[in-house]
């Protein structure tokens, strides 16, 4: 007889990766991408500048906010059973191997390579006569006039150093000798590299003539030519310095009388956060570090020395600026579904939805038609009114400009603008004034929650009575991102689904306290409670010898009281499949706790940001498909929304040609260890190479059209 598992000790804090380390562990995985041979030159350029930024964000956000807890004197150890002091110190160490892998990437392996492509980012004192003289004429006609040096003196106190500004410190002396110190910040109204005149080299093999581009440091070219700044003084030396301060400001909701205004304030206070790295080069003096130290009040601890550059985001420059097709991506163009082809053609677009659910999985499909039906609702004489949530739209968006255009032409129009979209209030702000201004009904959405669904509704006067249009998703209303992100979307007018979102538009736009839905799942109301709902039927399940089965893709599985009911069901007897793209902070295959769970992620030319939900259900599947990830902040914090797939084909598309070919992938996915590291999968002798996101493209270009 077998005798059953002994129950799982809740708060054992082996079993759990701290949120921090595993977000760390993340930008491992982006940065090897970077290093990745495989990938075109330029996309590893392109890698390399987002690990750079995610690490910028990291800092001004997450390790921010545990450094407050340490100067609070919080000592409380998390789930994981780490303090936010050795949590610090943790982040700091595993951060400085990280930069100086990035570092060695870039040296070692990409430059050199770039070289040989003709693409040179030169070092000032490494440049011709010619380019040296281009240089420094670029720095008197358009460097010279902007730059504002800033004496510090006992008459004039250190100055403010913004968040992300790279900065020089110099020290120059006076006629008589005396050593002085001054602060220059290297203007980030200028392309960090600066680009050369372009030349042709001689010809390839191949009978091509390759073009080289040349490119110099900005900060080079004005350390070089200080001079003119300071004449009558000698520059003895100057020495780069780059600040990240924190980000993560807190909106006192609740003694706003304006969210809007208060929103702008909170973006101006921004700049003015708590310093929370600084970093530098090897050869900066004691004394300079000193005085960074001091005026920043900041810990010998958060001085960073790394190699240059400092701020590899700005390597996103060659990326966008070296139009050298075969060092990219080859192109991709998303694809429309059949069904809706004709639809768009022929203004029929409102029937076309109301015979068919409609499954959009972008990038792969277009976003276009998404874009087509709020035009569509907007110029439709028969649509009444349009209802919409919005996060992050981006600049220039033409999701706003149909929005208004259905404003100027009598619609009623309601609007949920989030402002508290982590760097994308400002934009949110303008969108929202524009709004306003053209008459629409725009609320900031609920005290004290983040709205991070994605839902449009429009109510269409139909013979006697109204239908409900409804889009959902799990992306953003953003045209740009739609390109690069991995996302799904729905079109339907089921009438339950129109019923919620009625009822969850009112709960965001009035005083509305509704607690049941009828399909959808919404948080904070009934998301977590019928989402643990599910994972304990497949318990059940399998207890009773039932198949059970689940797969979860989200972005990222944080939440406790989650982690604690998949080991609960995997000690059922659950196979358990997790496609979490970031952070996850449970260990599979820990031996009568774990071992039928799989954690793998996947990441490669899109970011992988759809939150799939698969139960088997005995046979009976149920797949769920929305905005929250498994962390509280998504399942208590912020108002999300997770709806049923319904229509047997997409049920069949979601699980055979999506899930599947992630859980087969074998070039673009790496599976965690029940150490927390994490592997990447080659192919087997067995096993033809698949790249997910690879096949999806050529699978929707050929045989797109049923959905």
């Amino acid at each position: 007889m077998t005798l059953p598992n002994p129950p799982l000790v809740e708060t054992e804090p082996s079993l759990f990766i701290n949120r921090e380390l595993g977000l760390l562990e993340f930008q491992r995985r982006v940065l090897e991408e970077a290093r990745d041979p495989k990938n075109p030159l330029l996309e590893r350029i392109k890698f390399l500048s987002i690990f750079g930024s995610n690490m910028d964000e990291l800092y001004m956000v997450r390790v921010s906010g545990i450094r407050k807890q340490v100067e609070a004197l919080i000592a409380e150890p998390g789930p994981d059973g780490l303090t936010p002091r050795e949590v610090l110190a943790a982040c700091r160490k595993l951060a400085l191997e990280l930069y100086d892998q990035a570092h060695h990437c870039l040296h070692r392996e990409l430059l050199p390579k770039l070289k040989k492509e003709g693409i040179h980012i030169l070092e000032y004192s490494r440049l011709s006569k010619s380019q040296k003289e281009r240089a420094d004429n670029y720095f008197r006609e358009v460097i010279h006039p902007i730059l504002t040096p800033l004496a510090i003196d006992p008459g004039h106190p250190f100055p403010h150093i913004s968040n992300l500004s790279l900065n020089l410190a110099i020290v120059i002396r006076d006629h008589k000798g005396k050593e002085k110190f001054a602060r220059l910040k290297v203007p980030d109204t200028l392309s960090r590299l600066v680009p050369l005149k372009r030349s042709s080299g001689g010809i390839r093999k191949d009978g091509t003539v390759p073009s080289h581009h040349y490119f110099v440091w900005l900060e080079q070219v004005i350390i070089a030519n200080l001079g003119l700044l300071f004449p009558g003084m000698e520059v003895v030396s100057a020495h780069p310095f780059r600040v990240i301060r924190d980000a993560d400001t807190e909106i006192q909701e609740l003694e706003a009388d304006d969210l809007l205004e208060t929103m702008q304030q909170s973006i101006r206070r921004r700049r003015f956060g708590s310093v929370v790295q600084v970093t530098i080069y090897e050869s900066m003096p004691d004394e300079i570090r000193d005085l960074l130290t001091d005026n920043l009040e900041i810990k010998s601890s958060d001085l960073f020395v790394m190699n240059s550059p400092l701020g590899l985001s700005s390597l996103a420059q060659i990326y966008d600026g070296v139009e050298l097709h075969r060092l990219k991506y080859p192109p991709y163009h998303p694809v429309v579904p059949k069904i809706l082809m004709q639809a768009v053609s022929t203004d029929n677009l409102f029937e076309v939805i109301r015979q068919n659910n409609i499954l959009f999985h972008h990038p792969y499909d277009s976003f276009t038609p998404i874009v087509d039906f709020i035009n569509a609702a907007a110029r439709d004489p028969n649509v009444l009114a349009i209802k919409q949530t919005l996060y992050r739209v981006g600049q220039n968006s033409p999701v706003v400009e149909a929005l208004l255009e259905a404003s100027e032409r009598g619609k009623q129009i309601a609007v949920l603008v989030e402002l508290k979209a982590r760097f994308d209030e400002e934009s949110n702000i303008g969108w929202a004034r524009m709004l306003e201004q053209a008459g629409v009904h725009v609320v900031y959405g609920l005290v004290g929650l983040k709205t991070h669904s994605k839902i449009c509704m429009v109510i269409r006067k139909e013979g006697e009575g109204i239908r409900r249009y409804i889009h959902l998703a799990t992306g953003n209303y953003n045209v740009v991102s739609s390109r690069i992100y991995e996302d799904i979307g729905i079109f339907t007018c089921d009438e339950a689904v129109g019923t919620d979102a009625t009822d969850l538009f009112n709960y965001l736009t009035g005083y509305s306290t509704k607690q049941d839905y009828q399909k959808l799942l919404v948080a904070p109301v009934n998301l977590r409670a019928r989402f643990e709902a599910l994972i304990r039927r497949e318990i059940e399940h399998a207890k009773n010898g039932r198949k059970a089965h689940l797969i979860l893709k989200t972005n990222a599985l944080v939440d406790p009281d989650i982690i604690q009911l998949l080991y609960e069901a995997s000690q059922a007897g659950v196979k358990i499949d997790l496609l979490v793209r970031g952070i996850c902070c449970l260990k599979p295959g820990i031996k009568k706790i774990s071992e039928n769970i799989r954690v793998r992620s996947v990441v490669g030319r899109y970011l992988e940001h759809s939150r799939i939900y698969y139960f088997l259900n005995d046979g009976n599947e149920e797949v769920y498909l929305g905005s929250a990830d498994l962390m509280p902040r998504n399942l208590d914090h912020r108002v999300e929304v997770v709806f049923p797939v319904e229509k047997k084909e997409h049920v069949r598309y979601l699980r055979d040609q999506v899930l599947e070919s992630y859980l087969k992938d074998n070039i673009r996915t790496r599976e965690m260890q029940s150490n927390g590291e994490y592997k990447r999968i080659k192919p087997g002798e067995k096993a033809d190479p698949l790249d997910v996101q690879a096949w999806l493209m050529e699978h929707h270009t050929h045989h797109r059209g049923i959905y």
